[in-house]
C-alpha cells in the first residue's frame, strides 16, 4: 500500500478534531471541497470510511477512531519540532490579554499607537487563560494581570492596581446618599476571593461587614453587579474607570488602595528580537507611567472622586487620600449628583 500524503492525514486529524469540515477547512486556508477530497482520497487508500456525514457535521467511525489515536501524536510532534522553524514578520504583532483589560485600558489609548506606528499590524486575542508560549508559537506577548510570578519569561511591570468602592448611583438614591466610612458595613457589600476589604477597612477604619451579600470569582462580573445596583464593590480602578466617567459607577470615598496584585508585559525569550514587539512596549511603558502620573496628579489636586469628605460631608476635609478614578468633571454632568448622609 502506498503512503498517503502528509495532508491528507493533516486534513483528517483538523476534521476530527473539530468534527466540522467548513471549520476544519477555514484553519487550514482550504475550500471545502479540497479538504473533503483530501479525506476521500485517504479512505479510498485505506480502504476504510473514517466519517460518517451527518447535517450537524461529522463524526468518526470506529476505524476512523482507531486512525486519529495513532497518528495524532505523532502530527503533534512534529508540530512542536517546526515551531521554532516558523517564519516571522516583524511588521505583524499578535497580544494576547483579558478582554476586560483590553476594552477599559488599552483599546481606548490605540490609536496614538496606530498613527506613530501605522505599518505595524496588532492582532489582540482575548482569554482570560494565560497563553502557553510553547504551544501558541504565533502569539508574541501577552499583558497578564497578577503577581509578577512566570518563570521561564520575560516580565516588564506596567503598573499595580488601585481599587476604591464605587456603587451605582440607583443604590446610592436608595440607601439615602454616600455613607460615612463608619457605615459601610451597613451597605449590601459584594466580596471577592481576596482579603482586600479587610485591607480597606484596616487601612480606613469602619467595622467590617457581617457577611457579604455575594462572592465573585471573576472582577468584571462583579464591578457589572455593582453597575447594576446589586451592591458596592471594591472597584479595580483601571478597569472601572470608564464606568465611573460615564456616571455608571460612583466612588464612595476619596481614599484608594494600592496592591500588590500589577498589570505586566510578558513575552518568551523567542519575541526579544522582535521589532514590532520593540515599539509596542516602548508606546506601552509611556502609557503606563503616564496613567500612574494622572492618577498621582488626581490625588494630589483633590480631583480624584469629586466627592464630598466622607465623615462630616465639607468639601476638601477628606479623611484619606482622593480617589483617582475619575477625572474632574467624571461624574458632574449627572443631572442628580447623590449628596452623603450628614451625621
Amino acid at each position: 500500500m502506498n503512503r498517503p500524503p502528509l495532508h491528507a492525514l493533516l486534513g483528517f486529524a483538523t476534521a476530527a478534531r473539530t468534527g466540522n469540515l467548513t471549520r476544519a477547512a477555514e484553519s487550514m486556508h482550504l475550500t471545502v471541497s479540497a479538504l473533503s477530497h483530501q479525506i476521500r482520497t485517504l479512505e479510498e487508500r485505506l480502504g476504510r470510511r473514517l466519517f460518517e456525514r451527518g447535517p450537524r457535521g461529522v463524526r468518526l467511525t470506529a476505524d476512523g477512531e482507531r486512525l486519529l489515536s495513532v497518528v495524532a501524536p505523532h502530527l503533534d510532534a512534529l508540530d512542536h519540532a517546526l515551531r521554532p522553524y516558523s517564519p516571522r514578520r516583524d511588521d505583524v504583532l499578535t497580544l494576547s490579554l483579558m478582554a476586560s483589560m483590553a476594552s477599559a485600558w488599552l483599546v481606548p489609548r490605540l490609536g496614538g499607537f496606530v498613527a506613530r506606528y501605522p505599518q505595524l499590524e496588532l492582532n489582540l486575542f482575548s482569554s482570560t487563560a494565560l497563553v502557553d508560549f510553547d504551544r501558541e508559537p504565533g502569539i508574541d506577548a501577552a499583558m497578564r494581570g497578577g503577581y509578577g510570578r512566570w518563570p521561564g519569561l520575560v516580565i516588564e511591570h506596567l503598573f499595580n492596581e488601585t481599587l476604591v468602592p464605587v456603587a451605582s448611583p440607583a443604590l446610592i438614591e436608595r440607601m439615602g446618599g454616600l455613607p460615612a466610612q463608619e457605615d459601610l458595613h451597613r451597605w449590601p457589600l459584594l466580596g471577592d476571593l481576596s482579603t482586600y476589604w479587610q485591607d480597606w477597612f484596616d487601612r480606613y477604619g469602619g467595622k467590617r461587614p457581617n457577611r457579604y451579600i455575594a462572592h465573585f470569582d471573576d472582577s468584571e462580573t462583579m464591578h457589572r453587579a455593582a453597575v447594576e445596583g446589586l451592591g458596592v464593590a471594591l472597584g479595580r480602578l483601571a478597569r472601572t474607570r470608564l464606568l465611573i466617567q460615564s456616571g455608571q459607577l460612583v466612588p464612595l470615598s476619596q481614599g484608594r488602595l494600592q496592591i500588590d496584585w500589577g498589570h505586566y508585559l510578558v513575552y518568551p525569550a523567542r519575541s526579544v528580537d522582535h521589532a514590532g514587539l520593540e515599539s509596542f512596549r516602548t508606546w506601552l511603558h509611556e502609557q503606563a507611567r503616564a496613567y500612574v502620573a494622572q492618577m498621582e496628579a488626581d490625588v494630589a489636586s483633590g480631583r480624584g472622586a469629586d466627592i464630598e469628605d466622607r465623615s462630616c460631608g465639607k468639601p476638601g476635609e477628606a479623611d484619606g487620600p482622593p480617589d483617582p478614578a475619575a477625572d474632574s468633571d467624571a461624574g458632574a454632568e449627572a443631572a442628580a449628583k447623590p449628596q452623603r448622609k450628614r451625621r
